[in-house]
């Protein structure tokens, strides 16, 4: 999901992106509780779990998406006009990097249990 407008455009639709065997527990602010109830008389298809499930996910990749590029010293390829595009030293790769290392060990949690 791209952004929450994209989410509303599928939430007319069934699909479900595979979930970990864990869950997380979390107590939301009242107004925010109120406006996921409002979400889900709007969208009955969709659970109160499943609408906090996308608004997080959708969430996720906009801050993803935000996080700020700090140009490296390592030149790693060359845009069309020939110019050089250097390493991102920010904090997406590392973001990227330990995201990648949660996924490895949340598949294998759930294909363990």
């Amino acid at each position: 999901m791209d952004n929450i407008k994209d989410l509303l455009q599928e939430w007319d639709k069934t699909g479900v992106a595979k979930l970990t065997a864990r869950e997380y527990r979390v107590r939301l602010p009242i107004r925010d509780a109120a406006r996921i109830a409002a979400l889900a008389d709007m969208y009955p298809r969709k659970t109160v779990e499943h609408i906090i499930t996308e608004l997080l996910s959708a969430a996720l990749d906009t801050l993803e998406a935000a996080l700020p590029y700090e140009q490296g010293e390592r030149i790693i390829a060359e845009d069309e006009c020939g110019d050089p595009i250097y390493e991102d030293s920010g904090p997406t790769p590392r973001f990227l990097a330990l995201a990648r290392q949660h996924v490895a060990r949340l598949t294998e949690e759930n294909s363990s249990g």
